[in-house]
Formats: structure tokens, sequence, C-alpha cells
């Protein structure tokens, strides 16, 4: 589902300030093979935009097409409100953190971040400027004359981040550089290259594949699929209304289940009857895809009164303490199982082989059309002690 940009009408001044990179229309082919298809994008000026999806989407070609690292079969690129096509990579005004920091090992710290400089013959007192105000950005002015080999991964991607920032592009180009750190340490270069991208106040476009990554960063996200944007919406968007069961999936865990539109919201599924009141975009008997967020599933050992909606009996086979939550798997009967996510202060004292009730509201039911083609996604995780176990229907694609 690209989003094509307004061609009715000539853009603004406004827009145009706006508009910090556009893809319009953007294709790219490997041996016949689309790697990118089609795709309309923009790229606001000052905002932190995420390419996010699984290998092989066509985020990182994507990325170094803007870089210009690559270039397009069919479509534009323009960066600052001029096309860039044919422009050779250090002609653009971006720069590029790989995740492959590729310091030169022969060179100190502000000789690695003074080289671009160099190379444009930079005065040299504008030059010592620069890197020691490059340096000061990501906390490393008093490593300045340290060898690069003699840095940390987390010291060598600050390096990485103001040996780019240094050329003082209007954007900057992110190919999964956290990839190499340790899950602490990559949490807290989240947290700082946020920091960093408000306070400059430019652009950043981030290609992960991690969805945390993106949910904790991003502005907007662009959940990408086969060359394709699925969907482009800001974080709270995409994890509360995921525009297909494919997005549903791919951010955040989703329980899903197959059934058949009943009407008026209903859908009958191996559960029982669920309802929604989202609506579930088929006709009456035709199928459709259910979905649920295990933290939106109340769970107890008792039958809830008063009322049978969304209501589901089943065995707890699976427990899984993760700290400030507690994961519960139960089993459905029909050969389906349900992941429950609940706070631990909330948590019930269940234990494996015990019953169990379940119960959520049908405003927080999603439901998608069914097409396989389109709207498959990741199966359901579950415990981390436990077998994984498929959900209802097909399973993404590895």
């Amino acid at each position: 589902m690209t989003t094509a940009p307004d061609t009715t009408r000539a853009p603004s001044p406004e827009r145009e300030q706006d508009e910090a990179v556009v893809l319009s229309r953007v294709s790219k082919l490997y041996g016949g093979l689309a790697a990118v298809d089609d795709l309309s994008l923009t790229v606001h000026r000052g905002e932190f935009l995420s390419l996010l999806g699984p290998s092989g989407c066509g985020k990182t070609t994507t990325l170094r097409m803007i870089a210009g690292f690559e270039h397009p079969d069919t479509g534009d690129i323009l960066v600052d409100g001029v096309s860039v096509l044919g422009v050779p990579p250090h002609r653009r005004h971006v720069n590029t953190v790989f995740q492959a920091y590729a310091l030169f090992p022969h060179m100190s710290v502000a000789e690695n971040v003074a080289y671009g400089l160099e190379q444009a013959r930079t005065p040299k007192a504008e030059l010592r400027e620069r890197v020691a105000e490059a340096l000061e950005m990501v906390r490393m002015r008093s490593f300045a004359n340290r060898a690069s080999t003699q840095l940390s991964g987390g010291q060598q991607q600050r390096v990485a981040l103001a040996r780019a920032l240094v050329n003082r592009p209007s954007v900057l180009l992110l190919d999964e550089p956290l990839g190499a750190l340790d899950r602490q340490l990559r949490e807290e270069m989240q947290v700082e290259l946020k920091l960093l991208q408000s306070r400059l106040g430019i652009s950043f476009v981030f290609v992960t594949h991690d969805q945390g990554e993106a949910l904790s960063m991003s502005d907007r996200i662009a959940i990408m699929r086969e060359g394709r944007i699925e969907q482009l919406a800001d974080a709270d968007t995409i994890y509360s209304s995921p525009a297909s069961a494919y997005v549903a999936g791919f951010v955040g865990q989703q329980n899903f289940v197959d059934g058949v539109d009943a009407g008026g919201g209903a859908v009958d599924t191996p559960l029982g009857r669920l309802r929604t009141t989202r609506g579930t975009g088929v006709g009456v008997g035709e199928r459709v895809r259910v979905a649920v967020r295990p933290e939106f599933i109340d769970l107890s050992a008792e039958e809830p009164v008063g009322t049978s909606e969304n209501v589901v009996r089943g065995t707890v086979i699976g427990v899984a303490h993760q700290g400030e939550t507690r994961q519960f798997l139960v089993e459905t009967g029909s050969d389906a199982a349900l992941l429950v996510r609940r706070p631990t202060p909330l948590a019930p004292a269940l234990r494996v082989g015990d019953t169990a009730w379940c119960r959520w509201s049908a405003e927080q039911v999603h439901a998608f059309p069914h097409d396989p083609e389109r709207s498959a996604a990741p199966p359901t995780a579950v415990p981390d002690e436990q077998p994984s176990r498929p959900h209802q229907g097909e399973e993404h694609p590895r």
C-alpha cells in the first residue's frame, strides 16, 4: 500500500520547505525482481522516520538509493527539493552511518571525524572547530586523540555518528547502526540517538528490523513488505490501528484466529463467536482474520459473571516470568492457544494445568479480510520456555 504524492497542484513554498526527502514512484530491479516496487515516500524536515521490516523487504535498498549508492530504475528522488538522480553520494546533502562503522584504524578519533572535511579542503581553523563541535555532540571530545582501535563498540558508534554529522547534512541515513551492540548498550544508544536528533533538528532515516527500536525512537514508521510500504504512520497508530494483518503481526505480538463473518461485527471462529466494534471489511459468509493483543486479554481462574462476549475457557500450558510482566499460554481446544500478558502485580496465581478464563473487549479486536498474499502475518509468539505453536491460518514465510 504505497502513498503517492499529490500531483494535482504545484507544491507551495511552505510544503517544499517541509520536505527533506521525496521519493516519487521509485522502483529498483535486480534480475527482473523488484527490490523496491513503485514506492513513494516523503521524509519531513526534522523528523525521525524509520523503515521497518524483515530482511529482503527493500528497506536498505531504499536507504541506499537516497544515499546514492544504488540508482532507481524508475522514479525520482529529491533532497531539499532538488532531484539527485545521477548525483554521486559525496555531492548529496546526506550522510550515512552503517552497522559496520568502518573507522580508519591508523587514525585517531579526531582524524577519523576530520577526514571528510579534509577531502573537501576545509580551512584548518574551521576544520578544528567543526571536529570539536561534532565530538562534543556525541560526548567524545575527551577521546579526540585516542586511536580508534582503542574504543568500545558504543564509542566507535559515536565516532561514526560524529563523522557523519560534521558535514552538517540535511538528512542523516542510518542503516541498522545499533545491530552490533549488546542489548543494554543498544537501548542506551536508542535514547541518545533520539535526543541527538531532537537537539539537532535534522531529518533521520533509520533502517531497522527491530520493532522495539522503531517504536521507541520514531516520529513515523514505514512498515515495508516486498518492496512496498504496507503502512506509514506514527507509532501509536501503527500499534493500535494496524492497516493489515501483516502490520498487526509484525509490530508487537498478536493472537490470530481465522473465521467467517457472521454479520453485525460477529465472527464465527474455532474459539466460538467473537465480536469486534471495528468492523471486518468483508461481507457475511466471507473469511476474516481476527487479532487481539496479549496485553488486552484479562485472565482469571473464575468464569466472568454477567457476559459471555469474547469469553474463552482454556487450560494453562505455559507460564513465563518477564520482570514487570508475566506471560501465560492458554490451550483453548480446537488446536488453538492464546498468549496472555499481564502486569506482574495484577497477574493471577495460575500454574500449568490450571483452568483459566480469557476475556477481552470488542473494542480491542481487530478483524482483517483474509488475504494470504497480502495479509499473512508472523505466527503468534509464546512464552520462551514453551515450544512454538502455530496460530490458526497460514504462517508468514521466513
